[in-house]
């Protein structure tokens, strides 16, 4: 007997449709695999077997065929265990083949036919709900993640006979349900705020300016000064996700297994942190069958490189593309998969290889060759997509023991938001929404200068050597503070504070 069920393969963040076909004939016992299987798919027939007999159900003596279509797809993931299983019973007529129609399942199985976690089960769902399937079986662990996905109703189940009694009627279990409003009021709380921060009120300036066109920001000052702290707290002043940006954001972690139990949604602007060993593969995903790496972890959110020059030259090189396109392509010689990468990078460095060049209460013990080298690890190119270059001083004593806390997140965010509204009104229904992503066309339109503006910005230019690229970001940059003082028009104070910005990297590749 033929039986037909339906499940997903996961393909990078993607789901696609898997047939799961299996036949029952007369002949020797022997049960086949077939259709592009992995190791972890090829090992679910002992699995399978075992489980159903473990739980007492009936094994077909003769030959067994199962096909996973399309042939042409590598599967290589466990989650086809239970559609499996549930065939098996189908074909050898313990399950009616109109109870599994209308049903999409995946599960991993245990020897004793508990139901394991898999990955991916929010891309699964949406899928699912695309596919026009009114219900989709996922194991218990990952119905709360499922169940975000409005439509669908998704039932969780912790074995195989849970499956069972619950596709042929006999065990009566509610689909799990999700209140999305409850859900992201709980989880849109961040544990951390700038209040905490005291002084560093121009870095913060700079932070906001920051937030307000999704600029990129490079910091530079001496050890314990303050930059990881700053960092961390960017993401409190980013306006809060919408449900687009967090469903793209939690199906990347979903992939990968990294949410809890009690976070079937990301409800925060995500911020990572990776160490400086990390590799070129880790930063922009890969392997054989590829998987997202550290920027598509930070997609909506900030990715954090601290000791920016200790950072492997080819992990830093990679990033230029995603920061320019917001997206990265993973290409292997059959197929290619492209992982979303929209995400604000900020970047922490010392001013020379002891930390101390510049300060005034620690002597640099550095020489200038030493110097020269530490900074010639960060590339040109990579500098020049970074909007601003800010320097971040030691916080005197009296500023630290002060009883007046910092600019609060709050306020900082209430003028993110704001700048954020005009750009909206700017560009309308263009696919560009933030100034840092504006186009040279764009740039002509609604970054206009005057007379004095233009001085100002070619005797900065001619003095500091910037590139074209830094020609283009200083204007954005402007177009943000502007933004930011309610100004329609760039003015020369606004094109001034923007070249400070750049200025930086210059001056300590002089020193």
């Amino acid at each position: 007997m033929l039986a037909k069920l339906s499940s997903f393969a996961l393909v990078g963040i993607e789901a696609l449709p898997i047939e799961v076909e299996v036949d029952t004939a007369a002949g020797l016992p022997k049960t086949v695999l077939v259709g592009l299987a992995e190791t972890a798919v090829r090992e679910s027939v002992h699995r399978v077997e075992r489980s159903l007999a473990n739980l007492g159900y009936d094994r077909h003596a003769g030959r067994t065929v199962i096909n996973l279509a399309p042939a042409d797809l590598k599967k290589d993931a466990a989650a086809f265990d239970l559609p499996i299983a549930l065939g098996m019973l189908v074909a050898t007529g313990q399950l009616l083949p109109e109870q599994v129609r209308d049903a999409a399942l995946v599960g991993e199985l245990a020897l004793d036919g508990s139901v394991r976690p898999i990955k991916g089960a929010l891309s699964l769902a949406m899928a699912a709900f695309q596919k026009g399937f009114r219900r989709l079986v996922v194991p218990t662990f990952n119905a709360r993640e499922a169940a975000v996905v409005e439509g669908l109703e998704v039932f969780g189940v912790g074995s195989l006979t849970e499956a069972v009694g619950l596709l042929s009627g006999q065990l009566p279990i509610e689909p799990t349900s999700c209140d999305l409003d409850s859900l992201f009021a709980k989880l849109s709380v961040y544990e951390v705020d700038f209040a905490d921060v005291r002084g560093q009120e121009f870095s913060k300036r700079a932070l906001t300016v920051s937030a307000a066109g999704g600029h990129n920001v490079l910091m530079i000052g001496s050890p314990g000064t303050g930059k990881t702290m700053l960092a961390q707290r960017l993401p409190t002043i980013l306006p809060q996700l919408s449900l687009g940006e967090s469903l793209e954001t939690t199906r990347i972690y979903s992939a990968l297994g990294r949410l809890a139990p009690d976070q079937p949604l990301l409800a925060t602007r995500p911020f990572r942190n990776p160490h400086h060993t990390i590799s070129d593969a880790g930063m922009v995903g890969g392997g054989t069958n590829p998987s997202p790496g550290e920027i598509s972890l930070a997609h909506h959110g900030v990715l954090f490189l601290d000791e920016l020059p200790e950072f492997n030259r080819r992990s830093l090189e990679v990033l230029r593309q995603p920061l320019e396109l917001g997206a990265v392509t993973i290409s292997r010689a059959l197929h290619s998969t492209t992982f979303p990468a929209n995400f604000m990078l900020v970047a922490a460095m010392n001013p020379c290889p002891c930390g101390y060049l510049g300060d005034s209460k620690h002597q640099c013990k550095c020489n200038p060759m030493q110097i020269e080298r530490y900074m010639g690890r960060v590339s040109g190119p990579l500098l020049d997509r970074i909007d601003l270059h800010i320097e971040v001083p030691a916080v005197p004593f009296q500023e630290l023991s002060a009883k007046t806390e910092g600019t609060p997140s709050s306020v900082m965010r209430e003028a993110v938001l704001k700048a954020r509204r005009v750009q909206q009104e700017r560009f309308g229904d263009s696919v560009v929404r933030l100034n840092s992503r504006m186009s040279s066309r764009q740039l002509r339109k609604f970054c206009p200068i005057d007379a004095e503006g233009k001085q100002l910005l070619q005797q900065a230019m001619d003095a500091l050597g910037l590139s074209a690229r830094a020609h283009d970001r200083i204007l954005r940059m402007a177009r943000t503070i502007a933004d930011l003082e309610s100004s329609e028009t760039i003015q020369a104070m606004h094109l001034n504070e923007a070249i400070c910005y750049r200025s930086l990297d210059r001056k300590l590749w002089k020193r």
